[in-house]
């Protein structure tokens, strides 16, 4: 069994893929719409990541409450965190929680898209990368 990709219900599809791609660095693969479920949908990808975008054209949607534990979450795992926090800021991304670190091992930082779905950005170090 292999990971395909993680999925996030979003109000607006022009501003959420304007968002991962602009702002996170996603790329858009396709978009399209099924008449028959109703549901407006597209597939985006960075590196080895894929997210679906989906969007009810049934009911309005109406935005999660952000809360510990952040649960659910889509992780990405980044190289640098300090770096990727600075461009989270520079594009104003809210940032929910953190960034947060154990000394020598992890560090990690949630934040939201338009719709108050969750991401993390982690970054391993060398030490807990080679325990995994």
């Amino acid at each position: 069994m292999n990971f395909d990709h993680f999925a996030f219900q979003v109000s607006d599809m022009d501003s959420s893929i304007s968002f991962y791609t602009e702002k996170l660095g996603f790329k858009l693969k396709s978009r399209a719409t099924n008449e028959k479920e109703e549901e407006e949908y597209a597939f985006l990808e960075h590196e080895d990541a894929r997210l679906e975008l989906i969007r009810d054209l049934k009911r309005d949607f109406k935005k999660p409450e952000i809360k510990e534990p952040y649960c659910p979450h889509f992780c990405l795992e980044v190289e640098d965190m300090g770096s990727s926090v600075d461009l989270l800021r520079k594009n104003g991304v809210p940032i929910v929680h953190g960034p947060i670190e154990i000394k020598g091992d992890v560090a990690w930082v949630y934040f939201c898209d338009p719709d108050n779905n969750i991401l993390e950005y982690i970054q391993r170090y060398k030490k807990c990368r080679e325990n995994l």
